[in-house]
């Protein structure tokens, strides 16, 4: 949505801009990182000019590590939010995916880059292709992910973000 879009920019540039902060921890409420734009939001006028794409290039330009905490789903954008971040820990339930092929749309803020520069062109493309959803397990297996757990996430992700 424009307000998780804004929100992303406003706490990265803030986060960026402190010299306090020593590492941000991207994560989603509710048991799941995210589970991607609503399709319904694409046409609106009322965008302002926020794209995914550019937010998720600000993370991965951030100059403090940013290590997504992933509970739950990180689907579409959801994932490309991950990909753009520095280190990824995902909950051992959580699943990953760019479902968005099933309905004829193409992953649109450089997960199609991204996905292949970490986990290579044979494992991405089956995921980009297919828009099947991997478990945590697999994902650490193909190098999505950099940590797996069984307990809280958030507090593994500062575990991680603080020990970087």
């Amino acid at each position: 949505s424009l307000a998780v879009l804004q929100a992303l920019e406003d706490g990265l540039k803030k986060a960026d801009a402190d010299p306090s902060v020593k590492a941000v921890m991207i994560c989603g409420e509710n048991g799941k990182f995210s589970a991607g734009a609503d399709i319904r939001g694409f046409s609106s006028p009322e965008r302002h000019g926020l794209a995914l794409g550019p937010i998720v290039s600000l993370i991965e330009s951030s100059e403090k590590p940013v290590v997504a905490a992933i509970e739950g789903v990180a689907l579409g954008g959801g994932l490309e939010v991950a990909l753009g971040c520095h280190y990824r820990v995902a909950h051992v339930k959580a699943r990953m995916g760019l479902p968005e092929v099933t309905i004829g749309l193409l992953p649109g803020a450089e997960g199609t880059q991204r996905l292949p520069r970490l986990i290579g062109v044979p494992a991405a493309l089956d995921m980009i292709t297919t828009g099947k959803h991997i478990p945590a397990t697999e994902a650490l297996k193909l190098g999505l992910v950099d940590e797996i757990v069984e307990e809280n996430t958030i507090e593994a992700a500062v575990r991680l973000a603080n020990k970087v």
